[in-house]
């Protein structure tokens, strides 16, 4: 069976949600260093290409890896956990929640003149709700990392991390709507 690269393995970290950015950041600027297609101009075409492939890996890994939320996607995908499509429900009360944010992000931005202090209030509040939880998401990742793959508790984990995931969702759009102009 052969192995295969994923976004944690060509920056050579551990498939783990709770990782350092700046110890990503330095493992890129490495790693591209080494594979950087200036440094193969004189290489035969076949290395060209294999350069500039792995440049785009690269690429694309850091931009997976530094963003928490494509992180855990990532991960939750490795761990062989439930995708967006396979677990879209979300509870009644939290998505009447959402409704409800959505309602006073309408009448905030529609207010005249514009009320810069409710616009602030409700970013810092749904930003504080988003970190929360990233902070569950972090947690159940730690649970799950010291289990053994065969525990029968894992699939929770997976599926609460999931659920997270699907509110953090939720969360990132209701503040893009609320900053938009």
């Amino acid at each position: 069976m052969t192995h295969v690269v994923d976004h944690f393995d060509r920056l050579g970290f551990p498939r783990r949600f709770d990782l350092d950015i700046h110890a990503i950041e330095q493992a890129y600027l490495a790693r591209s260093r080494e594979v950087h297609p200036d440094y193969f101009s004189d290489a035969a075409s076949a290395d060209q290409l294999a350069s500039l492939d792995l440049a785009s890996k690269l690429n694309e890994s850091i931009a997976i890896l530094r963003e928490p939320f494509r992180r855990a996607e990532h991960l939750l995908e490795l761990l062989g956990g439930p995708s967006a499509s396979e677990m879209k429900q979300m509870s009644p009360e939290f998505l009447e929640e959402m409704l409800e944010l959505r309602m006073a992000i309408e009448e905030i931005r529609d207010a005249q003149p514009r009320d810069f202090a409710a616009i602030d209030h409700l970013e810092q509040s749904l930003q504080q709700r988003q970190s929360d939880a990233f902070e569950q998401i972090a947690q159940h990742f730690a649970e799950i990392e010291r289990m053994p793959p065969e525990a029968s508790n894992r699939i929770l984990h997976m599926k609460m991390i999931r659920e997270q995931l699907n509110a953090v969702k939720y969360l990132q759009g209701l503040l893009r709507d609320l900053l938009s102009d």
